[in-house]
This record gives structure tokens, sequence and C-alpha cells, in this order.
């Protein structure tokens, strides 16, 4: 049987294709306020401004593509057990050919009514895959309410997060891609890894976690799963 690897991904397994992070100096984040474009608490004050940022981010999304992490990710899947589990809402895991991922933030190229519950399991909404089409006020749903982007924003449940965490926990090797491990839940899932479990973290900053189990691989994405992958040949 092949080996169980749980892989979560953040910012910065797509930072290599052109997609902006969010914390880094000149991230998404210095140019825009958080609680204005990524919170239910901006959409109600004004939508207009939130669906303008997600149309600009489908635009650059259409002209990104996968780089070599994305498809050293993908190409795992051979050898190995592979579940994606991302924190990331574009949709170039999808493209370098990963076939099991877990949006646990949504996903860009979608949208849904926005009087959709959000405590519950993605998979039992109405979502609409638009690709990187515009939506716009007065764009309604068959039920006659507003489209919204199909993102969990700040103030909002994780509904797929019970998914990530019975993937952990069945783990063998847990590898973790580009992520600050700043933003809860996801940030807490590689503490339901099994304690016989080893945990690799790639990322180009040091992080503030201590776990005896890991082992840090301090290079961007693309060399720093070339590095993981001799590691665990």
């Amino acid at each position: 049987m092949k080996k169980k690897i749980a892989i979560l991904t953040g910012a910065g397994v797509s930072a290599e294709s052109g997609i902006s992070t969010f914390r880094d100096n000149g991230g998404l984040w210095d140019q825009y306020d958080v609680n204005d474009v990524a919170s239910i608490e901006g959409w109600e004050r004004n939508r207009q401004l939130v669906l303008d940022f997600y149309n600009m981010q489908r635009k650059k999304l259409a002209q990104a593509k996968p780089n070599a992490a994305h498809i050293a990710i993908a190409e795992m899947e051979k050898d190995y057990d592979v579940t994606v589990i991302t924190q990331n809402i574009d949709n170039l895991h999808e493209r370098a050919g990963s076939t099991r991922i877990i949006h646990l933030h949504g996903e860009l190229t979608k949208v849904r009514p926005e009087n959709g519950r959000y405590d519950i399991d993605f998979s039992e909404q109405e979502v609409f895959d638009i690709g990187y089409d515009e939506i716009q006020l007065g764009d309604m749903a068959p039920n006659g309410n507003q489209l919204r982007p199909h993102i969990v924003w700040f103030g909002e449940a994780v509904p797929m997060i019970e998914k990530a965490i019975d993937i952990t926990e069945k783990a063998d090797i847990m590898l973790i891609v580009g992520t600050s491990l700043q933003v809860y839940p996801a940030a807490a899932l590689y503490r339901y890894a099994r304690r016989d479990t080893p945990i690799y973290i790639i990322d180009n900053k040091e992080l503030l976690v201590k776990d005896s189990r890991i082992h840090f691989i301090h290079n961007v994405a693309t060399k720093g799963m070339q590095e993981f992958l001799q590691l665990i040949k």
C-alpha cells in the first residue's frame, strides 16, 4: 500500500507563480484592509468593492501558471496516496494535476448565493463555477439572491476543517509548504498528526513552531520540494 501524505499548502507555494502573498512586504494586506475585502462585515458594507477585488484576483489567476512546486506535489501521486489541504483560493494545484484537494478557504473561480449557510460542508451548498469571469452587483443565483465569492472570509466558519483533520490524523507523513501558520484553524492542523508521523515544513522564513517531529527545509517552495523528495526517498 502507498504511504499516505497530507500536504498543507499556503500562499508561499503559489508565490513563484506570481500570486501575491498576504503578509509579506508588498503583500495584499499592505494594499487592502483585510476588514474591507475579506470579512463578512466588509461585504455587508460595500459589496461592489469586494466584488471588484475578487474580479481583479481572477484576472491575475487567469495569467498565472502552476510552478515546479505544484507540479512536484501532483507527481507525488505516482508513488504516494496524496491529499492536498490548501489555504489557497487559486486553482494551481488542480491545473498542475493534483486530484485530491481540500480547499479550506474556498475557491476563487466559484461563487455561491450570499444567503447560503456557512457552517455546513461546501458540497451541500449551491456552488457555481464561473472560471475567470467577473461577477457584478445584480448577478443573482437561481434562488434570487446576490452571488458572492465562494470564499471563507474572516469571521466565517471553515466547513472543510473536519475533513482536513481526518486526513491529517491518518497521514504517514505530513508536509507543510509555504504557509506562515498564523491563520487558524489551519495553523493547528499539524497537531492532529500521529505522534509517529514525521512533519516537514518548507518555508523560506523562520516559523515560530516547536515540535520534535518537525524537520525544517528553509527554502522557497520550488527548491524546497526537491529537497523534500530526496529526504523521503
